[in-house]
């Protein structure tokens, strides 16, 4: 770090730019700084290097900024360079392991001391700490670091320009983004629920600004994005059905939480006695209303917001049916498998088929094509009644009408 720099040496182009930096800070919401510095207590001679040297000089606080610039000043390069433990001592340092914790690595050298920062960065990993390292190298190719990928993400700055470009950019990518983590809560407002896209829109337009897949992370909470505080949102989450959160203001530099209410349960369709695959879809739609949520397939199961459904099983005849979806349960809507009707006749027809429900009463199913003179319907087991004439004749006395029964998964067959 003593090596000449322009005008100065690096040490003191670095010293002059964190303090800068260390200024910049003060303000923002919920961040607290600390400094650990390696390499400043013990020369490094010719027979000796302490790979001890590192040191927490100024700890966590809430308002150390004045305290932090006044030691950086006054700090002397003299010694070796323990990266690996340094990273290991700077992970005791954080007092909250539930913040989001990022420690800014600067350093103009190599590994010194015969630890592999790889092994420590997992050994952090695998304790659960979270960590987020950013190495800055002066005037250095950290190249070599790349084919491990294991500190963090590493950048160089050949000069004291450089250095202020890239320490502004990491700062600001690290410390000063503004962070949202949208939760979406279950019925007991635990934010539980995921694996949905969610949208972001300018506020009250269509410009979708971002699209998210919603995931839990690794620690069990939902993840944080980065997030434009300069702009106010629609929230849009694509469960079903939709939930919307309206003109969310995000407040700068510091982490927002965005809480949406999506209580969810799943609808489970099924045959319960079916010997062989059959295709059949159910709509299913708000109680009370008629627009179409989702089509889903008999045998499938889809998650649904905790409330009221109407259901419309695409058999013939139709099943209606009003369930309640409740957190986290699975209702299951069983339906008889079908059986199939098949019908021929010599001449064309004009004909209907009618269920004959238990009260008595005919109910109409479908028509049979005019054009044809054979064809199948699939039908729900149950009593029928097939009404036809033939076309040609013009008489209403020619009506007749011919009853037959349907079984699950047997043919019938009629000869009209």
């Amino acid at each position: 770090m003593n090596a000449n720099w322009g005008e100065q040496t690096r040490i003191e182009a670095a010293k002059e730019l964190l303090a800068k930096a260390v200024d910049s800070l003060q303000g923002s919401a919920n961040l607290e700084i600390a400094l650990r510095v390696y390499g400043h207590q013990s020369p490094i001679t010719a027979t000796y290097q302490d790979c001890n040297d590192t040191k927490l000089e100024v700890p966590f606080g809430p308002d150390n900024y004045t305290r932090i610039k006044n030691r950086v000043r006054s700090i002397v390069a003299k010694g070796t360079t323990p990266i690996a433990r340094s990273l290991e001592a700077a992970a005791g340092d954080f007092p909250d392991t539930n913040a989001r914790n990022i420690i800014i690595l600067i350093t103009d050298g190599l590994e010194a001391c015969d630890n592999d920062p790889c092994v420590i960065a997992k050994k952090l990993h695998d304790k659960g700490v979270k960590i987020t390292p950013f190495v800055i190298g002066l005037g250095l190719d950290l190249s070599y670091l790349e084919q491990f990928k294991c500190i963090g993400s590493y950048t160089e700055a050949e000069t004291k320009d450089a250095f202020r470009s890239v320490l502004k950019t990491v700062i600001s990518k690290a410390l000063v983004n503004t962070t949202v983590q949208i939760n979406l809560n279950n019925i007991n407002g635990v934010p539980v629920e995921t694996d949905v896209t969610m949208f972001l829109y300018e506020a009250g337009t269509n410009k979708l600004m971002y699209t998210f897949e919603h995931t839990i992370n690794r620690w069990g909470n939902p993840d944080t994005v980065v997030v434009d505080p300069n702009f106010r949102y629609d929230l849009v989450v694509n469960t079903i059905p939709k939930v919307e959160v309206k003109n969310i203001t995000l407040k700068k530099n510091t982490h927002n939480v965005i809480q949406a209410n999506t209580p969810q349960g799943f609808i489970r369709f099924r045959f319960s006695n079916a010997t062989k695959t059959y295709s059949v879809e159910a709509r299913v739609m708000q109680n009370g209303k008629t627009a179409t949520l989702n089509v889903q397939p008999i045998g499938g199961t889809d998650k649904y917001i905790v409330g009221k459904y109407d259901v419309e099983i695409l058999t013939l005849p139709r099943i209606y049916q009003t369930i309640d979806v409740t957190q986290s349960s699975t209702v299951t809507v069983d339906v008889q498998a079908p059986g199939q009707l098949n019908y021929s006749t010599g001449k064309h027809l004009v004909a209907q088929i009618f269920v004959i429900r238990e009260n008595g009463k005919a109910e109409w199913v479908c028509n049979l094509d005019q054009s044809t003179l054979s064809g199948s319907w699939q039908l729900q087991p149950g009593n029928y009644r097939l009404v036809y004439r033939q076309k040609h004749l013009k008489s209403t006395s020619y009506t007749v009408e011919k009853d037959f029964r349907i079984q699950s998964n047997k043919t019938t067959s009629i000869n009209l």
